[in-house]
């Protein structure tokens, strides 16, 4: 139940959104080029719910710290990753990158760039986020005695280093992202890698790196929410802001893609051994191009991590990692201006590598592997989406003396640029 959970919530790893600020007006332009019996009414309350004051304070934030709290029990497999492919990541840039979206906003600011805020009421919704995330964090980090993957101490949960520079992302987009929409995208791609660093540097745990993001995300939300409540339209600047979704737009995008594993099955390497995994993480990227609103073509790159069990009660200390690069066809169906529903069916190719269990050694294999899977696409913004995801993947047996097959679903997030 937690890993359907977590499919509904969305994890990441890692997010890339801005959320609106709650006291500008959003205005969206509807451009149906359906028949008005289809864009019906249960498409304007959707776009109407999504475009709440409350929904844009939150629809990021709650996530990923409900998302940190479930995905505690998979933190192992994800960090096997970064065992895996960067055992001996060391840098110190997430140290200064955390500061880098504030600095740009006051450069900006110093510069004279006109933002959303006039200088004391920026200073004042700041002070509020960072007393708001560092009261939060600290008291956490407190009471929780998380100890962190290199053992260096035991305050681990949440990553400070993310929340603030999610935090700082945020004030960076709130002030000045009516400019360009690139400016959230740069702002949180700053943010994500800071929180990717954290875990390969063995600092944290993916369960750390979600819940500080959203920690940092939701203080700076309530923070603004507290100066507006103060200052009221005191020192503001009101910009003709116009975010347009056209339900009938081409829906090509390219993403992260983050996600648990679920195996539905396991197989028999030999007359005395059945195979199987646990449940485990998947990593990676995924994109399509669409030739109209409905069908298009891309691929899925993604390397898996889950433990292995043999004869069903034996776990081993060895990983079970997947390499695999898939591609083919992408549908979708736009529910409103601002959800998507989609599918897909993809085919491709599969690596596993050697496998070293305590009384065998499984060897190196090469196979195709199918695909299928279910989204759900909300645009946050003009050129930014998260997709909420349950993937079906249908792979071969890692032994060659098997002609089983693998079933595995993968649930999670991709947070999406769209093109």
């Amino acid at each position: 139940m937690k890993k359907i959970a977590l499919c509904i919530v969305g994890i990441y790893s890692f997010t890339l959104l801005s959320a609106k600020n709650p006291t500008d007006s959003l205005r969206i332009e509807r451009r149906d080029s359906l028949p008005a019996s289809v864009t019906n009414n249960f498409g304007r309350r959707l776009d109407k719910f999504s475009s709440s004051r409350f929904y844009r304070m939150t629809y990021i934030g709650v996530p990923l710290v409900v998302g940190g709290l479930i995905v505690k029990s998979e933190d192992d497999h994800f960090r096997s990753l970064r065992n895996d492919y960067l055992p001996q990541f060391n840098r110190r840039a997430d140290d200064y990158l955390q500061y880098a979206p504030a600095a740009v906003m006051l450069g900006m600011k110093v510069a004279g760039m006109k933002g959303r805020s006039s200088w004391g009421r920026m200073i004042v919704s700041d002070a509020f986020s960072a007393l708001l995330m560092g009261g939060v964090v600290n008291t956490m980090k407190q009471t929780t005695h998380v100890v962190r993957p290199d053992g260096s101490n035991n305050r681990s949960f949440p990553s400070g280093h993310t929340a603030t520079v999610f935090m700082t992302a945020t004030m960076l987009t709130k002030e000045y992202g009516h400019k360009s929409p690139w400016i959230g995208i740069g702002a949180y791609t700053v943010a994500s890698a800071t929180g990717l660093m954290r875990m390969a540097n063995n600092k944290h745990w993916l369960s750390d790196v979600l819940t500080g993001a959203g920690i940092g995300i939701l203080s700076t939300e309530l923070g603004y929410y507290l100066a507006d409540l103060i200052f009221k339209e005191k020192g503001i600047n009101r910009f003709d802001d116009e975010e347009i979704f056209e339900r009938m737009a081409t829906p090509s995008f390219i993403s992260l893609y983050l996600g648990l594993n679920i195996p539905l099955s396991g197989y028999d390497i030999d007359e005395q051994t059945e195979f199987r995994t646990s449940s485990g993480s998947s990593a990676g990227v995924e994109g399509a191009y669409f030739f109209n609103p409905y069908i298009g073509v891309g691929g899925r790159f993604a390397v898996s991590n889950t433990s292995v069990i043999v004869n069903n009660d034996d776990a081993e200390d060895n990983t079970f990692d997947v390499t695999s690069l898939c591609g083919g066809a992408y549908f979708s169906y736009p529910l409103s201006t601002r959800w998507l529903v989609g599918s897909k069916l993809l085919g491709g190719y599969v690596h596993y590598p050697r496998l070293k269990l305590s009384e065998q050694t499984v060897p190196v294999k090469n196979g195709v592997c199918f695909g299928s899977g279910f989204s759900l696409t909300f645009k946050a913004k003009e050129h930014l989406a998260v997709r909420f995801f349950l993937d079906y993947n249908l792979m071969p047996s890692h032994s060659s003396g098997s002609s089983e097959w693998m079933n595995m679903l993968t649930c999670g997030t991709s947070i999406a640029v769209t093109l």
